[in-house]
């Protein structure tokens, strides 16, 4: 059986944007999810600001498998959210508009 994959999506949104980039947001798991893409372990959204004050968002949720990450840029109903969140974007600071790093959950000082 694939082992699930959490990810840490960091969306650097354009200032003014923020409410139609939240729209697209609150659709984008329950798509995932639907297409059995995600686990149904539900995801953590935070919403902030960058030391320059632009505004980012974060989502953290859990990928079924690295396949189903892999599957979903496939997947037009994926892109269908994707492309219009992209536009939605911007590099700053060097950085690209959107980052995705997939992470393992580890153990300090004696967590369960």
């Amino acid at each position: 059986m694939a082992s699930p994959e959490t990810v840490v999506c960091l969306f650097r949104v354009q200032a003014g944007k923020e409410e139609e980039f939240q729209r697209l947001l609150t659709d984008h798991w329950p798509t995932l999810r639907r297409l059995n893409l995600a686990t149904d372990m539900p995801p953590q959204h935070f919403r902030g600001e960058e030391k320059s004050g632009e505004p980012i968002f974060v989502e953290i949720f859990e990928w079924a498998s690295r396949q189903a990450a892999a599957m979903a840029h496939e997947h037009p109903e994926v892109a269908a959210l994707w492309e219009p969140m992209e536009q939605l974007t911007e590099a700053r600071d060097g950085r690209p508009p959107m980052e995705f790093p997939h992470v393992q959950p580890i153990q300090l000082h004696g967590q369960a």
